[in-house]
């Protein structure tokens, strides 16, 4: 009985040590699904849906875009979850460990993703060409990962940067 007790114990406790960087996958979770929401919101409202990156604060927001300009102070989402009731995320939060987001890129420099009635990401808050799609990039416990928006579809991927040294 010891003998089984000392071999859970040593694969146990290594595991332990790592639950940072399950919790950098949990944001990168948070961020994909939020995103997803954005996404399936214009769709069902048929209206347009931004998500607002802010990579000084490492945090972003959903908002509704009702016209051509993107005001986060007066249309961000209600998230009844939150206790300021605005669908703002912010990753200093300790339940997502040590993630950081480092870069957001939605063409010529733009923090912010924008779906239309249709889902697809489009250039800006008043155009009706196609978004180019975009990158955000996510950080912590020694790890990056890679959130890719699809151009025209708005297809939502995830992959692992390798190339990162921890």
């Amino acid at each position: 009985m010891v003998t089984i007790m000392g071999i859970a114990g040593a694969l146990v406790i290594p595991a332990m040590g790592e639950t940072g960087v399950i919790k950098v996958q949990g944001a990168v979770r948070q961020i994909v699904s939020d995103m997803t929401f954005a996404q399936a919101d214009a769709v069902a409202l048929q209206e347009r849906r931004a998500v607002v990156f802010d990579l000084t604060a490492s945090s972003y927001s959903l908002v509704a875009v009702p016209g051509t300009t993107i005001d986060i102070a007066n249309n961000t989402l209600f998230d009844p979850t939150n206790r300021t009731g605005r669908f703002t995320v912010n990753f200093v939060d300790n339940q997502y460990g040590n993630a950081r987001i480092t870069a957001a890129d939605f063409g010529a420099g733009s923090t912010t993703l924008i779906f239309d009635a249709l889902g697809g990401p489009v250039a800006s808050a008043g155009s009706n060409n196609p978004g180019p799609g975009g990158t955000v990039r996510v950080r912590g416990s020694g790890n990056e990962f890679v959130v890719t928006v699809e151009a025209f579809t708005g297809r939502i991927t995830v992959v692992q940067d390798r190339t990162v040294t921890p």
